[in-house]
């Protein structure tokens, strides 16, 4: 078998992993995600230990790219770069993103891949997210909402399955997959892990980010 010659930017949430299963494990080098200099995912506030757990379940190496708690988006795109240089030296040939439909976040990936050898590749694009959502459910993922947006849903979603009852409960106007920002997920179970994850829902925090707030479920 050839050496695999992609990486999977893994958020650890459902998108990722959907993205994950439709490529196989057997294409891909490694996950590439990045923290915070806390410890935490930079979006999801999930710890570094869950995602190495996670990881080690779907049988990849993962890469952090640890970020400062306050970084400029000039050095975000500089120590990404610097990892796009060593995977262009390992001969990796492009990098998997879990963007649905958002053609501005898709473009601008584009355009910083048009600097080096590495293709991109989104392998759950798709405009539909109520046949996304409903795709995920039926391969038998399990995930936890661990972030959600406050001026778009109160903190009562955090820390729930995401599951039907769960999509039953958003207001019309969210979108079921989250695409806009409204709610994040870590996956803890499904067809690409070895085995299911158990994870303790700790207390719900609220952070600014941005202009405005999110609440956090820590998951441990």
């Amino acid at each position: 078998m050839a050496d695999p010659k992609t990486v999977v930017s893994w958020s650890g949430g459902k998108d990722a992993a959907y993205a994950l299963l439709e490529l196989g494990t057997d294409s891909v080098a490694e996950l590439l995600t990045t923290i915070s200099e806390n410890g935490r995912s930079s979006m999801h506030g999930v710890r570094r230990e869950l995602y190495e757990k996670r990881a080690e379940s779907i049988g990849l190496p993962i890469r952090f790219v640890e970020l400062p708690l306050a970084c400029s988006n000039e050095e975000y795109e500089s120590r990404m770069a610097n990892v796009m240089a060593e995977y262009e030296s390992r001969g990796i040939d492009r990098v998997a993103f879990a963007d649905l439909y958002l053609e501005d976040i898709r473009r601008y990936r584009e355009y910083r891949l048009e600097k080096t050898s590495i293709d991109g590749c989104w392998p759950v694009w798709n405009p539909n997210t109520e046949e996304q959502i409903e795709s995920f459910l039926d391969a038998g993922f399990r995930a936890t909402v661990v972030a959600v947006d406050d001026s778009l849903l109160d903190s009562s979603f955090v820390g729930r399955e995401l599951d039907p009852a769960f999509l039953a409960d958003l207001p019309r106007d969210i979108d079921p997959c989250g695409k806009n920002g409204e709610f994040h997920t870590f996956v803890r179970d499904g067809p690409i892990f070895d085995s299911s994850i158990s994870v303790e829902d700790g207390k719900t925090v609220t952070r600014e980010v941005g202009d405005g707030e999110f609440h956090y479920c820590d998951l441990r």
